[in-house]
């Protein structure tokens, strides 16, 4: 009786008070906050799209490991995970697919051309160095490529700010968890350096849902390094160079059951670039060029054949970006991008008797240009708006447009609306693999949003609202082929004697509109923010079996709220709620994933301006929840540890 009046009571309080925070910051610094996701240092004030921002604090003070769980706490976002740590994590923006958000390390683009929609597997990333987090939601394709139809998420590593500095966390916690992390970094002269790694080990849960029979920990191992430097060789150009890898070992559950399966998973993304500033600093351009790594490799040591799955991914991008200061209020950033992606997989069968098959191969080339004009015709508006130019080299050309404004009025009050297109090609992996089907066309898309904001008490308290829609046509999905089909589709490309289990398709329409709401509150050392999103994701595919259905996995409510408060003497309480309304598995809607609420707790203590004791309790009433059918997730668990900044 007690747990259940405590849920309800949070539940009711996060729905009641959510107003989500467009950015974690203190609510009275938003006219301070730099985003770089927008390719050109704007405020907060200052970009027509809905967005928030994490900085240092706010990722320290939430104590998550992982990108992941820090991500869920800002609006619009909902995640799928076919387990504990490591598994693989499916993350949406606004009800769009996974493969629609477009990730950035230090400003290089990820994906894994071999993953089955080309996009990024969040599951791998840890918070590491990072320094700041930036979300940026609805279509951002005019600067980011054509696969930013959900959003953009910009990940900043730390840079040097003195001579020599340095900082740890260590912490341990339940199912034998270990995380360790230290960085390093200085300015000495012209150049400037930092290099960070991490160790992260736990046992885990069950990747099979305990309720379904999942008895074994299925472990999760991974070590990651990250660095940068930036040589400045005149008082207007500098050399950059960037780098990340990471390694992750992580124990799965295949078929339904506890199994001895378990998969490798690197990465290697670099990253160098020649930045050189012309006419006083009005005309500022960067050369670069990128490159991204990514290889996975699944085992089961009681096969015969102990290897079951092969893939490797990789991108090659060139890329020029200017940006020129018109005017005082005139900007115009301009740029053109070549990127070419690779990739081959097979899934050799068990038996020793059946050869090896010959990896599935693909390629694709995509040559972009773009503009973007921002200008303020009067104090506190401004306009923008941008044109992009795809040629793919399968699919040909495709024109992209977006524009919008924001007007910051005198009460207090931040007016945005924008509109932008997308245009996403099929992945290599859903053109060329077993599964694949070389008849596929581009996903398109176009949406739009319309907010306000209400800034309080010289911005101690700061609520908001945005509305947000997005129609996508020719979306691509997996289909099913039963033992007796006789679907052309459900055979083998040029081999018409043997069947495939599935191949993909595109469907007509799918539509997604919705509201995100936010409030934060600053009263001292007390801070209070809350969101709230609905988000109505539905095929809309007229005459199909499933029109009006909710797209899979995606809850139409969602709730975060926090709390926390700082005393004069060192020590900083918190509580956080998330609520995720129901579900649904699948596209038919039968199988339901019912709501859950997950309540967490921290506290914090400073032995010195440089030293913090933390510690943390997560899902501290053991909900069961899946946000995948028949997969586990991680029950009460508890962490402490120690951090320092030098």
């Amino acid at each position: 009786m007690f747990r259940t009046i405590i849920r309800t009571t949070l539940s009711v309080a996060a729905l009641t008070a959510a107003l989500p925070a467009f950015a974690e910051e203190e609510a009275g610094e938003a006219d301070s906050i730099i985003v770089t996701a927008t390719r050109a240092p704007l405020t907060l004030d200052e970009i027509p799209s809905s967005v928030a921002v994490l900085d240092k604090e706010a990722i320290d003070r939430s104590q998550d490991i992982g990108v992941t769980e820090l991500l869920l706490r800002t609006p619009g976002i909902s995640i799928a995970r076919n387990g504990g740590y490591g598994t693989s994590t499916s993350l949406r923006i606004r009800g769009a697919e996974s493969e629609h958000t477009v990730a950035v390390i230090d400003g290089v683009k990820l994906n894994d051309p071999s993953s089955t929609g080309g996009g990024f597997n969040f599951t791998n990333l840890l918070v590491g160095d990072i320094d700041r987090i930036e979300v940026l939601r609805g279509p951002q394709s005019i600067l980011w490529g054509s696969q930013a139809i959900g959003g953009v998420v910009n990940i900043v590593t730390a840079s040097p700010e003195k001579a020599l500095e340095g900082s740890f966390d260590l912490e341990a916690g339940s199912r034998d968890t270990v995380s360790a992390r230290a960085a390093l970094g200085g300015k000495t002269g012209p150049l400037a350096w930092r290099i960070g790694g991490q160790r992260f080990t736990t046992d885990d849960i069950s990747s099979h849902a305990k309720a379904f029979g999942g008895v074994e920990a299925d472990g999760y191992r991974n070590s990651n390094v990250s660095g940068r430097a930036e040589l400045t060789l005149a008082d207007n150009v500098s050399v950059d160079l960037r780098g990340y890898y990471s390694s992750g070992r992580v124990e799965f559950d295949g078929f339904n059951t506890d199994s001895a399966d378990y998969g490798l998973n690197k990465e290697l993304i670099g990253y160098a670039g020649l930045n050189l500033d012309l006419a006083g600093g009005r005309f500022r351009n960067r050369f670069a060029y990128a490159y991204t790594d990514t290889n996975r490799d699944n085992f089961n040591p009681t096969r015969a054949r102990p290897q079951s799955f092969e893939a490797d991914g990789k991108n090659k991008r060139f890329e020029y970006q200017g940006s020129f200061d018109i005017a005082d209020r005139i900007t115009a950033i301009f740029g053109a991008e070549n990127e070419r992606s690779t990739f081959r997989s097979r899934s050799p069968s068990a038996s020793l008797v059946v050869p090896v098959p010959a990896f599935a191969r693909g390629e694709a080339e995509i040559t972009s240009a773009y503009g973007q004009l921002s200008v303020e015709p009067i104090d506190g508006l401004t306009l923008n708006g941008g044109v992009r130019y795809d040629d793919h080299d399968r699919f040909g050309g495709q024109t992209l447009f977006a524009a919008g404004g924001v007007w910051r009025l005198s009460t207090g009050t931040v007016l945005r609306a924008s509109y932008g297109e997308g245009f996403k090609a099929p992945s290599l992996f859903q053109l060329f693999s077993e599964f694949g089907n070389t008849a596929l066309d581009p996903e398109e898309a176009k949406g739009w949003e319309a907010g306000i904001e209400q800034q309080l008490f010289d911005r101690k308290l700061v609520v908001g609202a945005a509305w947000f829609d997005r129609r996508t046509t020719n979306l691509v999905i997996f289909n099913s082929c039963s033992g007796t089909s006789t679907n052309p589709l459900c055979f083998v490309p040029g081999d018409p004697a043997t069947r495939r289990s599935g191949y993909y398709s595109n469907v007509a329409r799918a539509e997604a509109h919705g509201v995100e709401a936010s409030a934060a509150l600053t009263l001292g050392g007390l801070r209070l923010h809350g969101n709230y999103s609905w988000i109505v994701a539905e095929d809309r595919s007229p005459g199909g079996a499933n029109f009006g259905k909710w797209l899979p996995r995606r809850p139409r409510n969602m709730a975060n709220a926090s709390v926390s408060y700082g005393f004069d003497f060192g020590l900083e309480l918190g509580a956080a709620l998330r609520w995720s309304g129901k579900s649904f598995d699948n596209a038919s809607n039968a199988q339901r994933l019912d709501d859950y609420t997950l309540v967490d707790l921290r506290a914090e203590m400073a032995l010195s301006d440089a030293v913090k004791l933390f510690a943390r309790a997560e899902n501290i009433f053991d909900e069961s929840y899946m946000t995948a059918f028949r997969y586990g997730s991680i029950g009460r668990s508890f962490y402490a540890g120690i951090r320092g900044r030098f």
